[in-house]
Order: C-alpha cells, then structure tokens, then sequence
C-alpha cells in the first residue's frame, strides 16, 4: 500500500512537471482520466507496462532514472505478511496495518482499551472475544491474536518504530479478562515504556475534560518525504483515513495538547503501579 502511495505521488510530480494531463495520460495507457487519478493516489495496482509507458511520456527515459520507479511498481504488488491473516482482517484494515508497517512514528490517543501494539496475548484475547457477544471460534481468536502480536514486532526491529502512545485512564481501569489479566497488562506497560521508542503517557480522571473530545485516533508518520502523514479513524465497520494537511494538522494539535497536560512518562508509571495496589 506504502509502495503504491509513494510511487502514485512520484508519477504524478512526473506528470505535472511535463505538463501532461490525467486524460492524455491515460490516453497513452489506454486506460481512462479516472485510472491515473487512482494510480497516482495508490489505490491500485500498477501494471509494468503501464509504468514503463508512462514514464516514457513523461521523458524519463535514462535507466538509472527508470529502474527504481519500476523496482516500486515491482515491489508494491507483493503481498504482505499480514495478507495470510486475510481470513481474519476486514480489508479496511489491511490498509491500516499495511500503513502501521511502513511508519517511522505512530501517535495514537486511545480511551477504550490499551492500544493493541501494547497489549499483552491474554488482554488481546480477552479484547477480541469482549467485542463479539455473538462468540468467535477458537480457532478464529487465536488468530486474530496471533495477528495482533505480530504487528508489536514492529516496536522490535532493528529500526524500531517510535510510539507515542496517549491513554486515557479509563483504559488502564476496565478489567479485561478479568483482575489477573489486567494486573498483567499493566506491569507490561511499565515495562515497555522504559523502552527509548515508547512513550507511555496516561489521562488522569482529575484532568476533566480535554482536548480529544471526538475519541481515539491514530496519526502515522512515515520516513519517505513524499509521503503525507495519516489519520486513521476506526468506525465498527469501517475506517476513514484522512490526510488532507490542514485535517491531519488539526489532530495533530489535539495530540500536541493531550501530551502537554498528560501524566509525564514517569508519573505515567507510578500511576500505573497505583491502579495495580488498588484493582
């Protein structure tokens, strides 16, 4: 999806500094204004020729130009890890997780539950199986499970993502699973925050309200400078991904302003070894 995006973005930069129009574009493709739109916001797949053509057009003709834009065109119709979870994943998340991958930061605001790159297996579990009333199969939860920790592995890596992960208090107090359970999931969340690419910051309750009025949200930012910053909304059913600057810049001042009047990271852990002494 990343790959899409990025080599969406470069065509179109290509296109407008020729002066080449979406229609004659497509034209050249024999594909129609509507197609180029959608190639250039990454939306679809890119065929070889097409690329070659295109590129062509544009009078990018010198291989060493050539190559790594058709290296993208290669590149982003390779499915991804998370492609054998198909069983399991809406296709609206794909994308998400797809985006979640190929970030440098992530910056979320969560008030439900513990943001699922934070969550322990056992809280995971007792998540995924909370949200379906009418009851999953073994077999299914073990599976979205096993997705959810296989995206932590992201915080992990070599070039390990940065998290900056606001919760509201409310989160660290719903006994998912139960007291045991939770217990758990808050000591490994003073455990990881210790790490130099997580920062853990809590809500307090005494705060009142606050400038995240309108819920959880995800902001992802990505190490490819053609790549604009996304918001990611979750709906029950659905997912809206923003990332017109001036929408992006709006959450991103909410985030700023929550990070401000949040507990700091070590507060943030004495509050959770507080919830620990009290559940």
């Amino acid at each position: 999806m990343v790959r899409r995006i990025l080599l969406g973005s470069q065509l179109r930069r290509l296109r407008e500094a020729r002066g080449v129009t979406r229609e004659a574009a497509g034209y050249s493709i024999r594909a129609s204004e509507s197609k180029i739109s959608r190639m250039e916001l990454g939306r679809v797949s890119f065929k070889a020729r097409d690329v070659q053509d295109l590129l062509t057009l544009y009078g990018v003709t010198d291989e060493a130009e050539r190559e790594p834009l058709l290296g993208l065109a290669r590149d982003s119709n390779k499915a991804g890890w998370w492609h054998s979870y198909s069983d399991v994943l809406p296709g609206w998340f794909q994308t998400y997780v797809g985006l979640e991958g190929a970030a440098s930061h992530i910056n979320t605001y969560e008030v439900q539950f513990v943001h699922g790159l934070l969550q322990t297996e056992d809280y995971a579990r007792a998540v995924i199986s909370s949200g379906h009333k009418t009851g999953l199969p073994d077999e299914e939860i073990d599976r979205r499970v096993a997705l959810r920790l296989e995206r932590q592995k992201l915080l992990l890596s070599e070039q390990a993502t940065q998290l900056l992960c606001v919760l509201d208090e409310a989160a660290l107090r719903r006994p998912f699973g139960g007291r045991a359970v939770l217990d758990a999931q808050l000591r490994h969340l003073a455990e990881i925050s210790e790490a130099s690419n997580v920062r853990l910051q809590v809500v307090p309750f005494e705060l009142g309200g606050h400038a995240a009025e309108s819920g959880a949200f995800t902001l992802l930012r990505f190490p490819e400078s053609d790549l604009s910053d996304v918001v990611y909304l979750e709906q029950l059913t659905s997912a809206l991904y923003l990332d017109k600057r001036e929408e992006v810049d709006r959450y991103e001042a909410v985030l700023n302003r929550l990070a401000e009047v949040s507990l700091c990271a070590d507060k943030t852990r004495d509050q959770l070894q507080k919830i620990r002494q009290l559940a």
